[in-house]
Order: structure tokens, then C-alpha cells, then sequence
């Protein structure tokens, strides 16, 4: 089972909070009312594209928060080929 990495494009997000409530260990709004991706110490990662590792006990939820996202902003990705598995340009 390959590695995901998921990121948060802001620029997109709707504030919907759909995805902090799949998976608030991954997803957390910041003051701006956007929501980000925290590292796996829980420090929420503010910089533009910054990919997180997704713990495999919550791959299912952030896929989930991915593909019910009304904004279409959270992306997906497996590590080792960098193919998009939920998201916007996801092969479904």
C-alpha cells in the first residue's frame, strides 16, 4: 500500500469545514477561516502546496473529505508516483 500525502489549496476553499470534520488529526481551520493540513506533530502547515503524510488508520477519511469537498481543493496523492487518488484530476 503506497504512501498518500494530501494538501490544501486555499485559494479554493469554500471554509466549509466538511473535511475537519472527516478528519480534525489532518484538517484544521486557521484564523483566515480556510482550512490546512497539520503535520503529524498537529502544527498546522501554512505555507501554500505544503503536502502532509496521511496516517493509514485515516486514509479513508481524508479521501472521504477529498472527493465531499464543495470547494474541489483537497488533493490526494501517492508518494511514490504522485498520481492524484482523490480530488480534483483524480482517475476515479
Amino acid at each position: 500500500m503506497s504512501e498518500l500525502r494530501v494538501w490544501v489549496d486555499q485559494d479554493l476553499c469554500t471554509g466549509d469545514g466538511l473535511c475537519v470534520q472527516y478528519a480534525p488529526e489532518v484538517f484544521e481551520f486557521d484564523v483566515d477561516g480556510l482550512a490546512y493540513v497539520k503535520n503529524d506533530s498537529g502544527e498546522l502547515q501554512l505555507d501554500p502546496g505544503v503536502r502532509v503524510g496521511v496516517p493509514d488508520h485515516l486514509r479513508l477519511d481524508v479521501i472521504d473529505a477529498a472527493k465531499e469537498c464543495p470547494g474541489d481543493c483537497i488533493y490526494v496523492h501517492r508518494l511514490d508516483d504522485d498520481v492524484v487518488v482523490a480530488g480534483p484530476g483524480a482517475l476515479d
